[in-house]
This record gives C-alpha cells, sequence and structure tokens, in this order.
C-alpha cells in the first residue's frame, strides 16, 4: 500500500479528534490526581492568575472527589508553591510571560477551601509544572499499587498536561478529565486535549470516568498490577 498524504493527515485527525485509548479503569489500581486547585487559580479575583473555568469546573470536580472516596480510591492533591525557597524551581520559569507579573502569595499556597481537601489525603507542593517533577509523587503511587491516574485540575495545557505526559512516560495508564479541567484561555482546551487523546491518556468526561470505574473488568491479578 502507498500512504497518501491525505489517507496519513485523516488518520492523524481522527484519533486527534475521536481517538480511545484501550485500557480499562480499575479502581483497585487507581488514583485521583488533583493538581493544584488552590486559591491563586481558583478563588475568584484574588490573584491575577485567577482561571474562571477553573472555578465554574470546580462543583464537578469536587463531585468526583467525593465519589472517589466513596469507592476507596486515594485522592492526591497537589500545589504549586515556593518550596526550597525557589532553589528547586527551573530557572527559565522567571524569564517566561507566565511570571510576569509582581504579585507573591501571601503565605504558603493552600487549596482552594471549597474544594474538601482533608487532612489524611496526600498533599505534594511542587516546584513546577508536572506533578512527578522533584516530588514523591511516583514513590507513593507505587507505593499504594496504583498503575492508573486519573488527571484533573488545572492549568490543562501546563499543571495538568505535563503531569499526564510525565505519567505516560512512567508506565502509568492515565486518564484525563476532558470537563475535570480547565485552562485560562479556553480556546486552549481542545487543542490540548486533542494531543493528549492520541499520545497520552485516555480522553473522557465526568460521567465517562464513573462509568467506567463501575463496570471496570475483574482485577488483574496483584503481580502485574505494576508493570
Amino acid at each position: 500500500m502507498r500512504y497518501t498524504e491525505a489517507w496519513v493527515t485523516e488518520r492523524a485527525r481522527a484519533a486527534y479528534e475521536q481517538g480511545l485509548a484501550s485500557f480499562a479503569v480499575h479502581p483497585d489500581r487507581t488514583a485521583l490526581l488533583v493538581i493544584d486547585m488552590q486559591d491563586e487559580f481558583v478563588r475568584p479575583g484574588w490573584s491575577p492568575y485567577w482561571v474562571p473555568a477553573a472555578t465554574r469546573m470546580a462543583p464537578r470536580l469536587r463531585a468526583l472527589v467525593d465519589h472517589c472516596r466513596d469507592r476507596d480510591i486515594p485522592v492526591i492533591w497537589t500545589i504549586f508553591d515556593n518550596t526550597h525557597h525557589g532553589l528547586d524551581r527551573p530557572h527559565a520559569l522567571r524569564h517566561l510571560p507566565h511570571g510576569d507579573t509582581d504579585w507573591r502569595r501571601p503565605g504558603p499556597a493552600e487549596v482552594w477551601d471549597q474544594m474538601g481537601y482533608r487532612d489524611d489525603e496526600v498533599l505534594i507542593r511542587k516546584p513546577s509544572y508536572g506533578a512527578f517533577y522533584d516530588t514523591p509523587l511516583d514513590t507513593i503511587l507505587r507505593n499504594l499499587g496504583r498503575d492508573t491516574v486519573i488527571v484533573t485540575g488545572t492549568l490543562t495545557n501546563y499543571c495538568c498536561g505535563t503531569t499526564a505526559r510525565q505519567a505516560y512516560e512512567r508506565g502509568y495508564h492515565v486518564v484525563f478529565g476532558a470537563d475535570l479541567t480547565a485552562t485560562d484561555d479556553e480556546s486552549r482546551q481542545e487543542p490540548e486535549l486533542a494531543v493528549l487523546r492520541k499520545g497520552f491518556a485516555q480522553v473522557l468526561r465526568a460521567e465517562e470516568i464513573i462509568d467506567r470505574l463501575a463496570n471496570a473488568d475483574a482485577p488483574a491479578d496483584s503481580c502485574t498490577a505494576m508493570r
């Protein structure tokens, strides 16, 4: 067969728009990652980094948090914070437009109180976009015996998308919340979802995630839970 430009372009377009990863989502092998649903991004008007779409999305994500708790699925929270006096943060960040304001958080970053974070759940303070960068997240997930992560939170195309890519590179199955993530320019949401859908994750809406958790096959043998 000779592969024409039209054929390969259509194949790529179909994967970006409708592709669906084929793995099952087993509750006993899954953890929910709630990325950076913190005051400066979600609390209305509190900082120049406010993401209005994240505030609107928050009740839907809070409902999934409660659902996962009911299913004994670990909920792991992250916060983008000033750790180690900023010395563990990638040096180039200070030169990028993302950090072009003089605003500084008045104290340690905190999960927005409307999200219902609990003290008995893991909270990771991270120095950069991805939740695996210089954090114990990989060790925590492996100690929990989890090989699948549901990525939710903000921003879709920064911390959430980077975390999804990092999880994929470490061998995890990645579920990415299509309507459980948000970004600061909503026109950027679908382009990021398209890339993740084609190459990194199973991109699903909240009700689809709940459906897959409810209808997963019988748990796999524990010896094969972590590849």
